[in-house]
């Protein structure tokens, strides 16, 4: 049984910014003075920025710093304590029907959130026929292009169980490809993973940057921010403290928490 990832090929920077100048400044979704407690404790402060059409905005950062909580509010799994988050131009923070701006903003967890009880197939129909009102018919073959796009067409019948790491992953990638929304998001997708599966996770991604999808991914894998966004965010302690392009931010960072965190970071990668 072949496990293929299509279009395994990386991005250079040149084709980023290709990326960036056909998105047309469209702005997707604004965020403007977004802030975030649990209590007594702020874990966003005063959080602004903007994703356009086709974007890959890849916000980095020490666990902690709020980042995870970021992308939880942008797709309202979190209520915002102050701020807004606008789509489209619209601001979504108080709408009552957060599953219809779902349908728009969809999200692939860290901890791959399949369900347990379905196999591949049925993983990545049931939004679809639930949510989209798509017939059985049509639910499936959606599913099955996306499923292919990721490598794991060959594996519609298994259950999650029967996985491994890197395979739930993509699948969980296709499931939420099959609702077509705007904007993914991605916590950490890679970060429950086994160091020898995060590349076929990885691979995947980079070729839906290079279609053009808009992305906002956080990430503690460098390389794929350097090497695929078009904008980096770098966080610390529950504020943006830089963000740019992502041969400024890691050739000639301005700040020095930014630096400071680059430093740590890949010299421990060395």
């Amino acid at each position: 049984m072949t496990d293929e990832i299509r279009n395994d090929n990386l991005i250079n920077e040149t084709e980023c910014e290709t990326r960036a100048d056909n998105a047309q400044n469209e702005v997707v979704i604004e965020i403007r003075h977004l802030g975030k407690s649990f209590g007594d404790h702020e874990v966003l402060k005063d959080i602004d920025f903007t994703v356009r059409r086709g974007d890959v905005t890849c916000i980095i950062g020490a666990s902690g710093s709020g980042k995870s909580t970021l992308l939880r509010c942008i797709n309202l799994f979190e209520t915002p304590s102050s701020g807004e988050i606008l789509l489209n131009g619209e601001n979504v923070v108080n709408t009552k029907n957060p599953a219809e701006f779902r349908k728009k903003v969809g999200m692939v967890f860290q901890s791959f959130n399949l369900f347990k009880n379905m196999n591949v197939l049925k993983n990545c129909t049931v939004g679809p026929r639930k949510v989209l009102k798509l017939s059985k018919e049509e639910s499936e073959a959606r599913a099955r292009k996306y499923l292919r796009l990721v490598g794991m067409e060959a594996y519609v019948d298994a259950r999650p169980g029967q996985l491994s790491g890197g395979q739930k992953q993509r699948v969980a990638i296709a499931r939420a490809l099959a609702m077509e929304p705007e904007v993914l998001l991605f916590d950490e997708p890679t970060s429950a993973l086994d160091p020898e599966m995060v590349g076929e996770v990885l691979s995947v991604m980079k070729t839906l940057a290079e279609s053009g999808l808009t992305m906002v991914v956080v990430t503690h894998e460098m390389a794929f921010a350097r090497d695929v966004a078009t904008n980096v965010v770098f966080m610390d302690q529950g504020v943006i403290v830089e963000e740019g392009a992502p041969k400024d931010i890691f050739t000639n960072p301005k700040e020095e928490r930014t630096k400071e965190f680059l430093s740590r970071l890949l010299g421990e990668n060395k």
